[in-house]
């Protein structure tokens, strides 16, 4: 018994991958603007000795927090950066620190826009809701493997990556 024909969409994606493989220039210039965000943050932690960094963050917890349990907090928080920077993995955890500032940077200035043009036009609403739902069903690795496929491996497809999970929070709640 003879079945439908099969759709040919292995041959369709890499068409869609070879076209987009003519715009290396592009892709160039996005890593540019992302390495340049996350080479500035870097820099700002690398500019500060471990010591240093440890007094601005417990002088940020006491200034932001303002409950009465603030002190065991910053205890806390004290044993565990010293901990880390015992252990030889500060330069990970600012690294860390860096890729989760420097996507929440990229996702609000990109985020806070788009949601405000959703809020002034409908037509943009209508087109702008649907790619946001696509975003946030996605699991992180869907769209991190072509990430990486075109912007390289590093500290970009990561980026990237947490931008398109973490833009449409920002979209809507500015909507």
């Amino acid at each position: 018994m003879k079945g439908i024909e099969a759709l040919p969409l292995a041959d369709w994606i890499n068409a869609g991958v070879d076209w987009l493989s003519k715009f290396t220039g592009f892709f160039n210039s996005i890593t540019a603007f992302f390495q340049a965000i996350i080479d500035a943050i870097q820099w700002a932690f690398d500019l500060l000795p471990e010591w240093l960094f440890i007094i601005v963050i417990l002088a940020l917890t006491y200034w932001v927090k303002k409950d009465q349990k603030k002190l065991g907090f910053m205890i806390f928080e004290v044993l565990g950066l010293l901990l880390i920077w015992n252990l030889g993995y500060w330069r990970d955890m600012t690294q860390t620190l860096t890729l989760v500032l420097s996507s929440s940077l990229i996702a609000i200035i990109i985020g806070i826009p788009l949601g405000i043009w959703m809020a002034k036009s409908n037509k943009a609403e209508v087109v702008i809701k649907p790619i946001l739902d696509f975003m946030q069903t996605l699991p992180a690795f869907v769209y991190l493997i072509p990430a990486v496929a075109f912007f390289g491996i590093g500290m970009v497809p990561g980026v990237l990556a947490s931008v398109i999970f973490a833009m449409p929070p920002t979209v809507r709640m500015t909507n």
